[in-house]
């Protein structure tokens, strides 16, 4: 990719088209992560809504253990948004160009974090399934709030449901009958064909993500976390040298 493209990906200086194609990407690895994480621990991770219904559930079937489990989760979800905010407004307040870049990073590298923690699933599966489960959590409440932040909460990649539901909703404003002997003052309903287009590529990509996550998990195990790291990595990595650069070229300076 050109480092021009990259830069405007995740750097400091953003538009509408820089919003939605890091939008896409990150789609893409989010429904990779989610079906790779299944097959891991059998349990998606993406969506809170299953999680807290299972956590209600489990209430009131007094299972405390399940309560504690998507506890646990539903807390790692909220920890990895929370992180997230920190780092954007922490490198906005320095003036940093990797302001949305630090939380890629993070991702990737808890990502990476996540596969190690695969090769002592079998052995050690009463500890490292609950902790891979609230760690893929973490990495998708993270990743989540990094887009809605940078989007003024327009667009999100992890909560298809959100996201299907805006696509009913232009549909169906799309298909509305604008009648010729209605009230001429009202306005008339149209729907936005370039916000459909885009919610239906966020939902494609986290499905082929998904399809794509499932047949590498089954082919190589947790060594696939080692494409979607990568792929952050390369997201993150123009803004953040972008800092480091200037930093290490005025020790030098200094040095001599």
């Amino acid at each position: 990719m050109p480092i021009a493209y990259l830069r405007g990906l995740t750097g400091r200086r953003r538009d509408e088209r820089s919003d939605r194609h890091l939008a896409y990407y990150l789609a893409f690895v989010a429904g990779a992560t989610n079906a790779g994480g299944f097959l891991a621990v059998k349990q998606y991770t993406s969506h809170m809504t299953g999680i807290v219904s299972r956590m209600a559930d489990s209430v009131a079937l007094g299972d405390v253990d399940v309560v504690l489990s998507a506890l646990g989760a539903l807390l790692s979800f909220v920890t990895g948004a929370a992180c997230s905010a920190i780092l954007i407004h922490w490198g906005r307040r320095k003036g940093l160009q990797s302001e949305y870049a630090l939380p890629l990073l993070l991702e990737s590298a808890l990502l990476l974090v996540f596969g190690l923690l695969g090769g002592n699933l079998e052995h050690h599966e009463w500890l490292f399934v609950p902790a891979s489960v609230m760690l893929l959590c973490c990495i998708m409440g993270l990743q989540n709030a990094i887009i809605t932040k940078l989007s003024h909460a327009t667009i999100r990649t992890t909560h298809v449901t959100g996201m299907v539901t805006d696509i009913g909703i232009e549909i169906g404003k799309m298909i509305y009958w604008n009648r010729a002997d209605s009230d001429p003052v009202l306005p008339r309903i149209h729907g936005d064909r370039g916000r459909l287009g885009v919610l239906v590529s966020l939902v494609g990509l986290f499905f082929v993500g998904g399809i794509a996550g499932a047949i590498e998990f089954k082919r190589l195990g947790f060594s696939a976390t080692l494409f979607l790291a990568a792929i952050l990595l390369l997201l993150a990595l123009i803004p953040i040298l972008d800092d480091l650069i200037p930093l290490l070229i005025k020790e030098k300076t200094n040095e001599h």
